[in-house]
């Protein structure tokens, strides 16, 4: 009987000691830094990988709103708060932006001043245009803009009054741009050396403007601007300069055409100033001044005021048109119900239609006269109703007016309310400052998906 409580001691200690051994074994398997409640292993769970992927990714996307963040996130998982720092940089927020439609173009304006990057502001303090009849004039103040409280705009920049020379400024812009799911955009450009009259020469900025651009996949077109003394021979060397100096960099813009030729394109503004037959020497193949079948041949787009103006692009050898002004019955070519007559006009006679819609027009903070010509964005609907009439004609590529003219409203770029001693400015409430930045990715997705259909 003893042997057998001798036996029943030892073989319980052996198993003692065995349960030990195995709980200490199982210690050395999990990590130090783990503690009670600490979410190990919870990360190989496709549902919380999931939900913290997208708490991570709107903290990247939305680095502005980090409390609403932190709110969402204790709503999601108590878990997720003692989960270690993303080790992603911040840097890498790019991949979580849309990809870019490259048939979605954006007039861009980098004319923009301020005293701490420029010595002076430019173009936030535009002065008050006055009308060509001297009675209505009389009417009306003079004078100009007074910035920082007081710019040339019905609207106020949620970066307030910038200069374009700021690389965190580009840095935003693109960042926007890219969120709005937008591929081009169309640079206001002026030769070296020359710049509009409110303004200083902005072509310095262009390499600065390429290399951000290339970090969001945007590309950058030009849109020539009617510089003095602007002709064929003048023209010829500065598409020449264009692509000697920024063809070869990534984000420099070329279309391809149905004959498979990838070309640069051009947006000329105010074509129309501009005789035909001049036009003609540098965009026929006869022309003295031919810029065809040569290394520098390349899309050139015209803007559409007249009715007339077709017929004068057309014989100009000009390979496309667009409409520009963001103003619905303002001018031919700006009125939504004559863009099925165009674009068949310009499927007739092989040229590219490009319509181009606008969130709205204001413009009487310039140009205090013009108040007839004002356009409501009636809270986005404005802009939903012109990009649907854009895409009943079917078109190759859709142009934006634009992301960033403040002195005649038509801004996508985020605004905020605002209120001064001398102005109280336009918003985009009750809506967020990215209304126009949403609804642009919006239509875009749309376009794609119904381009796919028109496609078969």
């Amino acid at each position: 009987m003893a042997r057998f409580r001798r036996r029943t001691c030892i073989i319980l200690v052996l198993f003692i000691l065995f349960i030990c051994s195995i709980m200490m074994a199982l210690k050395t398997l999990r990590p130090e830094r783990a503690g009670f409640g600490d979410p190990f292993g919870l990360g190989l769970l496709p549902d919380f990988q999931q939900r913290t992927t997208h708490l991570r990714n709107k903290f990247n996307v939305q680095s502005g709103a980090k409390e609403e963040s932190f709110t969402h996130a204790k709503n999601v998982h108590p878990l997720t708060m003692n989960l270690k720092k993303p080790t992603v940089s911040v840097r890498k927020l790019e991949e979580h932006l849309p990809s870019p439609n490259y048939n979605f173009h954006v007039f861009y304006y980098s004319w923009y001043g301020t005293p701490q990057f420029d010595g002076k502001y430019i173009h936030w303090n535009h002065p008050l245009l006055t009308h060509w009849d001297p009675k209505i004039a009389s009417d009306y103040p003079k004078g100009r803009h007074s910035p920082p409280e007081d710019i040339g705009s019905s609207f106020y920049p949620e970066l307030g009054p910038y200069s374009s020379k700021d690389p965190s400024v580009i840095e935003e812009h693109m960042k926007q741009m890219s969120s709005a799911s937008i591929g081009v955009l169309a640079l206001s450009w002026y030769p070296p050396g020359m710049g509009d009259e409110n303004g200083e020469p902005v072509d310095a900025l262009v390499p600065t403007i390429l290399d951000i651009a290339h970090k969001y996949k945007l590309k950058v077109t030009f849109h020539i601007e009617p510089y003095k003394d602007r002709d064929d021979r003048s023209m010829y060397s500065n598409i020449k300069y264009i692509i000697d100096k920024y063809g070869a960099h990534p984000a420099f813009y070329r279309h391809k055409v149905s004959t498979g030729r990838t070309l640069p394109m051009f947006y000329v503004y105010d074509s129309y100033i501009t005789i035909p037959e001049m036009w003609a020497n540098l965009l026929t193949v006869s022309g003295s001044q031919s810029i065809r079948n040569t290394p520098y041949d390349s899309l050139f787009i015209a803007l559409l005021v007249e009715e007339k103006h077709k017929h004068e692009i057309h014989r100009s050898g000009f390979d496309g048109i667009y409409t520009y002004f963001a103003t619905n019955g303002f001018s031919y070519g700006s009125s939504h119900h004559n863009w099925p007559s165009l674009k068949a006009f310009c499927d007739t006679k092989n040229l590219l239609f490009i319509p181009s819609v606008g969130p709205g027009y204001v413009d009487t903070s310039i140009r205090p006269w013009n108040s007839h010509n004002t356009r409501n964005r009636v809270n986005g609907k404005y802009y939903e109703t012109a990009f649907s009439a854009a895409l009943l004609v079917r078109p190759e590529i859709i142009s934006i007016t634009s992301f960033n003219e403040w002195h005649e409203g038509t801004q996508i770029e985020k605004a905020i309310p605002k209120r001064t001693g001398k102005a109280v400015y336009l918003d985009y409430q009750p809506h967020k400052p990215n209304i126009y930045l949403e609804l642009t990715r919006k239509w875009s997705e749309k376009y794609s998906k119904e381009k796919e259909q028109w496609l078969t």
